[in-house]
């Protein structure tokens, strides 16, 4: 890696990384992220756990997730932690709706990430009135591209309707997120067109990291000066100002980091974002492999897990090691994120030096 920071990005890094050690110290949970199904109605080509129709995995029952959130309403304000509602697919939970409200009683506000497949009408208005507060709904590319990547004929129109009802509600805070592969990259600037027709405001964009169905397809992965391209359309398209464009939390950026998001990078996963899978595992971002899980709710207390462990993920220093040692942006990146680290710690994908 030759690229150097410029001085005033430099200086910025450093009063944020500072500011960085103040927060994982006092690790305040502030989002709780609950795989409430393994079970999907689509076939993505990027799955990273392999959902299926009907999962082996029961969805957990709501009573269980219940407990949880008594537990942590009991050690922190429920208002301060914003549940994130994931799947698998959180449609296809029939109870969905008695889920939200649930948490919505117990003073979380709650949101959730579909594909947009089953979001009728008259769905979204239940779950409206079971107070849903937020949604990301994925669209990876026009049509034929979203249909191929989803493996579903349809899908794109079904969540093209989704994202046109969502928005023009009004109702809640709501963003598309779109996984930029080499199929749609060619594409971004006409997908973006379409999304701004829609009525969009915000849009996230990520790039495939190689687990799950897309570690063995060469079609999902960028190149280095394809992320770059990227890189430069969404700095683009933030200063263009008609769609808020922002490449999420994939690791460290370089001279990019201030221009391609809202923040610095940095990574979540067990400082502010705790996570509870659809199997009881205690974890943190659900893209993070199980060999980083610290509990699980049938046998451990949650917050007592939160409070007490999860030392991989607040101090990272054990991830210095392989190409992360010796590297100069090592105080600012910390290793990248903990869902790009292999069973053995090994670091499987570096944007930046993809870029290189």
């Amino acid at each position: 890696m030759t690229e150097r920071l410029s001085l005033r990005r430099r200086l910025a890094l450093d009063i944020f990384r500072r500011l960085r050690e103040d927060v994982v110290e006092v690790h305040h949970l502030r989002q709780l992220f609950w795989e409430c199904t393994l079970r999907c109605n689509h076939h993505c080509r990027h799955c990273g756990s392999d959902c299926k129709q009907t999962a082996l995995q029961p969805d957990m029952p709501l009573e269980d997730f219940a407990r949880v959130l008594d537990n942590v309403a009991a050690a922190t304000d429920p208002h301060q932690v914003m549940i994130n509602v994931t799947g698998g697919e959180p449609l296809m939970r029939p109870d969905l709706e008695e889920c939200g409200r649930m948490m919505y009683e117990k003073g979380f506000p709650w949101g959730m990430v579909s594909n947009g497949f089953a979001l009728s009408p008259e769905r979204y208005q239940r779950l409206l009135r079971s107070g849903l507060r937020s949604m990301t709904i994925s669209l990876d590319g026009l049509e034929a591209d979203h249909d191929w990547m989803r493996g579903v004929p349809g899908s794109f129109k079904r969540a093209s309707a989704a994202i046109r009802m969502v928005v023009e509600s009004r109702a809640i805070a709501f963003d598309v997120v779109t996984c930029v592969n080499r199929r749609n990259y060619p594409h971004l600037s006409e997908i973006k067109e379409y999304l701004i027709g829609l009525g969009l405001k915000e849009w996230r964009l990520f790039t495939v990291f190689p687990v799950g169905r897309a570690a063995h397809d060469p079609e999902l992965r960028l190149s280095g000066e394809e992320i770059r391209g990227l890189m430069d359309f969404i700095k683009a398209t933030r200063k263009e100002g008609r769609i808020k464009a922002e490449f999420a939390c994939e690791g460290f950026l370089g001279n990019y980091e201030g221009e391609v998001r809202d923040h610095f990078f940095v990574c979540n996963a067990g400082v502010n974002v705790g996570g509870v899978l659809a199997d009881g595992s205690i974890s943190a971002c659900p893209s993070i492999r199980a060999d980083y899980h610290q509990g699980n709710i049938y046998e451990d207390d949650f917050m007592e897990v939160w409070d007490n462990r999860f030392q991989q993920y607040r101090d990272r220093s054990w991830m210095y090691k392989d190409e992360c040692a010796g590297c100069r942006f090592w105080k600012y990146c910390q290793g990248n994120g903990m869902h790009l680290r292999d069973e053995n710690g090994k670091l499987i994908q570096c944007l930046l030096n993809k870029m290189a």
